[in-house]
């Protein structure tokens, strides 16, 4: 059997109950290298096969994974954040499926949620976005057609940028003529709940200044939107002139 396990946004335990046992009942783990914190690591048991996919190709992940089922071994599979997210999964589902070999996954916190708790940011604020935008930068990984930050920036939504770090030059210069007005807040977080987490808070215009400046070029998210600005529209969810099936409206 295979588990794909998200490790979480970085701080050790963040990780899931679910996912915490799977590690420590593994025979074999594979893990994303420097993205997963390598504490995590020590719930694996002392006889436990352990293997960096940094320096792997999937050819050789998959290989790994084959042996292990031959040997009657389970494996975990350990994605940083939530798998579901820039975890390049579906290829390697792709592969178990026609091996016949069985999986599942174990959801994780992803770091744009670590990234939201750090900066106390609620994403979605009445009046201002009902919208979360997770996207990344085109760079030796293209975006599909209609998916550019340009055409993305003109929703004014909130947008939570992965992969962008080293290109914030041409992000900067695309948020602007998408829209995105030059004293919009933005809030770049570097190891969003590590130990070594960093924020540096900034505007769009002030952007590449910031991320230059601080020498940041990976592991960093990049938030951009008004959800972290001062104006919003109170939530009806608590008004007391809100009516809802479990409460009558008093007012």
């Amino acid at each position: 059997m295979v588990h794909f396990v998200g490790a979480g946004s970085g701080a050790v335990d963040l990780i899931t109950v679910r996912g915490a046992k799977l590690l420590e009942e593994a025979d074999v783990i594979i893990y994303a290298g420097s993205l997963v914190n390598p504490a995590l690591l020590d719930y694996a048991k002392k006889d436990c096969e352990i293997h960096n996919s940094a320096t792997m190709t999937l050819e050789q992940v998959i290989a790994v994974i084959e042996k292990a089922e031959a040997e009657g071994k389970t494996t975990v599979r350990l994605h940083t954040g939530d798998s579901s997210i820039y975890g390049a999964v579906r290829e390697q589902f792709d592969e178990l499926d026609q091996r016949n070999i069985p999986y599942d996954v174990c959801p994780g916190v992803s770091s744009f949620c670590g990234a939201a708790s750090s900066l106390k940011a609620e994403y979605t604020l009445p009046d201002v976005s009902q919208t979360v935008i997770i996207t990344r930068t085109a760079g030796r990984t293209p975006v599909p057609q209609g998916q550019s930050i340009r055409e993305l920036a003109a929703h004014q939504a909130t947008m939570v940028l992965f992969l962008s770090t080293s290109l914030t030059k041409e992000l900067q210069a695309d948020l602007l003529a998408g829209g995105y007005p030059g004293e919009t807040p933005v809030a770049v977080v570097y190891k969003a709940t590590w130990p070594e987490e960093r924020i540096f808070r900034c505007t769009v215009d002030t952007l590449h200044k910031t991320v230059t400046e601080n020498g940041l070029t990976k592991t960093s998210l990049i938030i951009v939107g008004n959800c972290m600005g001062d104006k919003y529209l109170r939530s009806l969810l608590y008004h007391p002139g809100f009516a809802t099936e479990f409460r009558e409206a008093t007012e």
